[in-house]
């Protein structure tokens, strides 16, 4: 299920995008196999009216441009579901939503992050005060925020004591925000389109890496159907976990 459609690949910059708004090159809603409910979420209309005027990935310098290669310019691309966007997160654009988010039972029993709005905070001013090695996301598909996702340098992480890290490697922390959306292959689908984005955008990256908690089974189920290889268990802090990677030079066959 690799993401088809709208991607740019020219050289330089990204061009300024904002998913909400502007028309995706090259893709037509014909192409799709299945859409999205479209409605005025809650979340969508909170997502509108705290960043009127301007753009999703604007303003301020692109976050981690120089460790994870800028996620703020990589643009959308194509699924079957419709454009997926990685936007970088604001802390005051997005906090109510991410809190709501992390409190759900489901997402807080692998996060450990339920509370109040200055726990989520202080979580994310820790990514985006930091020097770029990790980055957070929401997940934009369809004009919608509907997932969180972190983006970090597992080769600069304390993961990498833990496993044979390599140079550049890129390590992937995700959840899916509302149960409606959790346990119909969506995981597999958006896990997949990240990891070819990352290996796309970065070319000096040849593996991505996940370490879903082995008690979390549908995250370790949806890194496997995206094209991870389980390569060991590894005994972190917080959690046994399963290593997962994807690499550059197995991905047209897994």
């Amino acid at each position: 299920m690799n993401g088809t459609g709208a991607e740019w690949n020219g050289g330089g910059s990204a061009p300024s995008f904002d998913p909400l708004t502007d028309p995706i090159p090259g893709f037509h809603s014909e192409d799709c196999i299945d859409t999205v409910d479209l409605r005025l979420t809650e979340e969508l209309i909170e997502f509108i009216a705290c960043d009127h005027p301007g753009s999703a990935t604007a303003p301020g310098p692109p976050l981690g441009a120089d460790l994870l290669d800028a996620p703020a310019d990589w643009g959308p691309v194509g699924t079957e579901l419709g454009p997926f966007q990685l936007v970088p997160v604001r802390v005051e654009r997005d906090l109510r939503l991410l809190t709501r988010w992390m409190n759900d039972p489901a997402v807080a029993a692998f996060w450990g992050l339920a509370g109040s709005d200055a726990v989520i905070e202080t979580h994310l001013r820790g990514q985006l005060d930091g020097d770029g090695r990790s980055v957070p996301c929401l997940g934009v598909l369809a004009g919608v925020p509907m997932s969180y996702w972190e983006l970090y340098r597992a080769d600069l992480d304390p993961l990498a004591r833990h496993y044979p890290a390599r140079p550049h490697d890129t390590g992937i922390h995700f959840l899916i925000g509302k149960i409606a959306d959790r346990g119909r292959g969506l995981g597999t689908l958006l896990l997949r389109t990240v990891a070819d984005l990352v290996l796309d955008r970065r070319p000096s990256c040849n593996r991505v890496v996940g370490e879903p908690d082995l008690r979390n089974t549908p995250s370790a189920a949806a890194f496997l159907g995206a094209g991870f290889r389980l390569t060991g268990e590894v005994e972190l802090p917080d959690k046994r976990a399963a290593l997962m990677i994807r690499d550059r030079a197995l991905r047209a066959v897994l």
